[in-house]
């Protein structure tokens, strides 16, 4: 249990601190240790706790961990020591997660822990990327450096995630609105057409009847099938994202569209490539970095390959160039360029040359890929559309010319 405590320093000052104990008693006996008398005292939530149940980007996201290490690095830039810094960020920031976290921080460092010691404790929000690189900063005295390194990589994924999102909002504004017009279509306006063609004596074709039949059936039981929808999409998310195997079987059905799998290529090249120059340039080994980077890169097939590069090769004696040109995931221009680089003693360089063309690659095939979407869905809405209103056409033909 951790808490907050405001003291009062034998000369008056007043200071504020927190204090992680099993028991109201420690800490006071920790305050009287100090010569402070207590002036108040209350339990802190950790970060995930504090961000437990909380809504529309109030846990700790990207753009927060981006304003994190930019102001960090720039306090130290200016001279202002890390305890300075952090309870100045402590006093201006709202955020409760952030808060949480950076007393954490504090609290952490006031008992002589290393810095990256609390990010360890939250991988939900910290990856090892983000954690070693931290840690390589501290170890090397360079850690206003390695702040500023993670929030212009931090703030390049967010840019990248955001120029994604921004390009596919239209075909899922599309996609859900046409599912909209379709449910509304099948459950209201059909059944009451289907009612009146199916008991007027008439005998619709085979495919009408099919159709609106369905209608009829949806209508009398609309209410068990959004019952039966809602458990269908909600188990169907549950099974593909939440799962090993669902994950498996999706990951193998994307990687049957060519453009699609394209796209996850280079995003993970781009990942790669990032994630390896900022690790190096941090100072760890190339084993080690490899070893992190695998982890990174979001591709089961290249953390694989990334892993065989670390242990099978670099460990036993190979050279990085060798390494990597035994595996078949990666591109020629990668593996040349990884072995020239390696004569010339500047890999980190040529890394972030080849995270910087992946990620236009990315976003110009993110690009393609919606050009290739946006008709095919208007395609497959339109023949949907299409087939109801022909089946519902041909029976007003046959009914008008009973007359």
């Amino acid at each position: 249990m951790r808490f907050q405590y405001i003291a009062s320093q034998p000369n008056g000052k007043i200071i504020e601190g927190d204090f992680e104990a099993s028991g109201t008693a420690e800490v006071l006996e920790y305050l009287a240790n100090q010569g402070l008398r207590p002036v108040s005292l209350k339990v802190i939530k950790g970060v995930e706790e504090s961000s437990r149940g909380l809504f529309f980007g109030r846990t700790i996201t990207t753009a927060d961990k981006v304003f994190l290490t930019k102001y960090l690095s720039l306090m130290l830039k200016v001279g202002t020591d890390l305890f300075k810094a952090i309870d100045i960020l402590i006093a201006d920031l709202d955020k409760p997660a952030i808060k949480a976290l950076l007393i954490e921080i504090r609290g952490a460092l006031t008992k002589g822990k290393p810095f990256y010691s609390t990010f360890i404790k939250y991988p939900k929000y910290f990856s090892s990327v983000f954690i070693n690189l931290i840690k390589a900063g501290e170890t090397s005295g360079n850690l206003e450096k390695v702040f500023e390194e993670l929030s212009i990589s931090l703030g390049k994924e967010e840019d990248l995630r955001r120029k994604i999102k921004s390009a596919l909002t239209y075909p899922m504004i599309l996609l859900v609105t046409s599912f909209i017009i379709l449910f509304l279509l099948v459950s209201f306006a059909l059944p009451k057409i289907a009612g009146v063609f199916l008991t007027s004596g008439i005998k619709p074709p085979l495919f009408s009847k099919i159709v609106l039949s369905t209608g009829l059936f949806i209508g009398n039981y609309i209410w068990p099938f959004l019952i039966f929808l809602t458990a269908l999409i909600a188990g169907g998310w549950y099974l593909f994202f939440k799962t090993l195997t669902g994950k498996k079987i999706l990951r193998r059905f994307i990687d049957k569209i060519p453009v699609v799998k394209n796209v996850l290529k280079q995003l993970a090249f781009q990942r790669f490539a990032s994630t390896l120059s900022s690790l190096l340039r941090a100072g760890l080994p190339i084993l080690d970095a490899l070893e992190i980077t695998a982890s990174a890169v979001g591709s089961e097939e290249l953390k694989n390959s990334l892993m065989r590069i670390s242990r099978e090769g670099i460990a036993k004696g190979l050279t990085i160039g060798e390494a990597f040109r035994r595996e078949a995931v990666f591109p020629r221009v990668i593996v040349n360029l990884m072995a020239i680089s390696e004569k010339a003693g500047h890999i980190e360089s040529i890394l972030n040359t080849l995270a910087g063309f992946y990620e236009a690659e990315a976003e110009t095939s993110v690009k393609t890929m919606v050009t290739f979407l946006e008709p095919i869905l208007l395609l497959i809405m339109g023949l949907v559309i299409g087939t109801i209103a022909l089946a519902i056409i041909i029976p007003i033909y046959q009914l008008t010319g009973q007359f």
